[in-house]
């Protein structure tokens, strides 16, 4: 896939005031300092598009960013902050969700995992929550470029291993790098392959209008 146009549309905490569920969206969400906003932005080659922050728990907001005219990128505040009080992380929480659960147009959710990290209580947890659901995700290891090779296989096949405990079979695995561009071709391949596929899905206008 090749982007020709990555622009930021909105950002809010109200499920009416998403755009119409009319493109696939793929919802970008991991542990707080992940790496996300340096993903969205070497994914879609736009510096600065999703902004990047030392401070963990920075993005409070749902934030879409129309990629090709075609669909959504939804960069999704991170889980894991420590900073926010108990009643705003149950918003936040309920929120997301939410947005998760019925949001009509949500093809995937890209689950971002630390590659430098073994196995993370809270991050097999929301991926337990997913299954729940039924909501279709994948692994996407981050900061591959930090480590050696090996390292980051170890920390891979632990999280399967682990997954396995959960599910029947792991979920797709990407390992990205947002410094050199590592995986970038194969995820962008990934969600054109579903956009191909993708039907406008019935739903309530009056929800967002």
């Amino acid at each position: 896939m090749i982007i020709k146009s990555a622009d930021f549309i909105c950002s809010n905490t109200q499920i009416s005031k998403l755009p119409p569920p009319t493109k696939p969206e793929y919802a970008f969400i991991g542990r707080s300092n992940v790496g996300k906003s340096s993903l969205i932005n070497m994914l879609t080659q736009k510096k600065g598009l999703a902004k990047t922050s030392q401070t963990p728990g920075k993005t409070q907001l749902i934030n879409h960013f129309y990629v090709n005219e075609t669909w959504y990128i939804v960069d999704l505040p991170g889980y894991g902050y420590a900073r926010a009080s108990k009643s705003k992380k149950a918003d936040w929480n309920k929120f997301i969700q939410t947005y998760l659960d019925k949001r009509e147009s949500l093809q995937c959710v890209m689950v971002l995992i630390d590659s430098r990290l073994e196995p993370q209580k809270i991050d097999l947890e929301f991926c337990s929550w997913l299954g729940e659901k039924g909501l279709p995700f994948v692994l996407i290891f981050t900061k591959a470029d930090k480590q050696s090779s090996i390292k980051t296989d170890q920390n891979i096949a632990k999280f399967r291993k682990a997954i396995l405990d959960m599910f029947d079979e792991v979920p797709q695995v990407f390992i990205t790098s947002s410094d050199n561009m590592m995986g970038r071709e194969e995820v962008l391949a990934f969600i054109s392959n579903i956009n191909q596929q993708f039907e406008v899905p019935e739903y309530n206008e009056e929800r967002y209008s």
